[in-house]
């Protein structure tokens, strides 16, 4: 059976916020994480000092393990999988990986979607491309469309049947264009077989995989120009052919982080790697690791006192019509798998 989850922090504007409770928690850990001007000091009034204390003192006591282990890890475009059993084999055949994984969601335009499925560990995340609003009613349609099939293709799969996602993203994007969706989209696949992590993707909606605390591997975004990502379409867009899809090994207690560009625009590596070492340091779920990355993204995407890394890239352009600065409002779609 499908495992749709929804993350449980959902946000709108800037004016009309609609909070869960666990937005709390989001303020400690960016507020704990960043030195942004973007944390106000009233965050800080509704956390007891000692637990302040405990959280600062319990990342310290981590600090020389990741430090270790991090040591020789780097990111080698896809070679993760040298090495990575050492230490570990005998304990390979005895229980098989899993994902556990979880959402957040925190639309703007609502133009992202996302699909999970915890039987054979596969996620996804598709991006509607916001220039097609132009053009159509709908530009999230295309999105919804590759999510939707590649969910219901998962589900008619027999039970331990392992996934691959470039072939489920490519029928995936074959139903949608036959259904006549409008718009466009970018996406990323992921698939957990054995030990074994694979991927597909297109466009800018991409991954992280993190280990210790450190992002050992990730996506690189695919853009004809800045902020002109690749992407799927009928009628035009990339050919499905220029989807990118690789693999990895990874081990108990690895973290996959995926999503659109709303959250990898207004996100680090740095700052993730800080929400995701204080979070496993607590002891954090999926579900409240997505959020808290969710709302961190959030709040630096209505931050005007610190460059997003979206802002950034943009001065490293010579010809764009316009630097920006700050964050980037747009949805923000994260999924995080902890690998079990």
């Amino acid at each position: 059976m499908a495992m749709e989850k929804t993350g449980s922090i959902e946000l709108g504007d800037a004016g009309g916020a609609s909070v869960r409770s666990t937005i709390t928690t989001v303020k400690l850990l960016v507020a704990l994480c960043s030195d942004s001007d973007c944390i106000p000091d009233t965050w800080y009034m509704h956390v007891p000092a000692r637990t302040l204390a405990k959280m600062e003192a319990r990342m310290e006591k981590l600090k020389p393990k990741q430090e270790q282990d991090g040591d020789d890890e780097g990111r080698d475009g896809g070679g993760g999988g040298d090495g990575d059993g050492e230490g570990e084999g005998e304990g390979e055949g005895e229980k098989a990986l899993r994902m556990d994984w979880a959402s957040c969601y925190v639309p703007y335009h609502d133009e992202d979607a996302h699909f999970g499925h915890d039987g054979p560990g596969v996620v996804g995340v598709a991006d509607g491309v916001g220039g097609f609003r132009r053009y159509c009613k709908d530009a999230g349609a295309f999105a919804r469309g590759l999510m939707t099939s590649a969910l219901a293709q998962v589900v008619a799969m027999e039970p331990g049947t392992p996934v691959c996602p470039y072939a489920l993203l490519e029928r995936a994007y074959d139903e949608t264009v036959e259904s006549g969706a409008p718009g466009a989209s970018t996406a990323v696949i992921l698939s957990l077989a054995g030990d074994v992590l694979k991927w597909a993707y297109i466009g800018d909606s991409g991954f992280a995989v993190l280990r210790g605390g450190k992002v050992v591997e990730c996506s690189v975004p695919q853009q004809e120009h800045f902020n002109a990502p690749y992407y799927l379409r009928r009628g035009g867009g990339k050919s499905i052919t220029e989807v990118k899809a690789s693999e990895m090994r990874v081990r108990n207690g690895d973290v996959v982080v995926a999503g659109t560009d709303g959250l990898f625009d207004n996100m680090s590596d740095a700052d993730l790697e800080k929400i995701v070492q204080i979070g496993t340091a607590l002891g954090f779920s999926s579900r409240t690791m997505a959020d808290v990355i969710g709302g961190a993204a959030f709040e630096m995407s209505r931050c005007t006192g610190k460059d997003s890394p979206f802002a950034v890239e943009s001065w490293k352009q010579e010809r764009v019509e316009r630097h920006r600065y700050g964050g980037k409002a747009d949805d923000i779609t994260v999924v995080v798998a902890r690998i079990l």
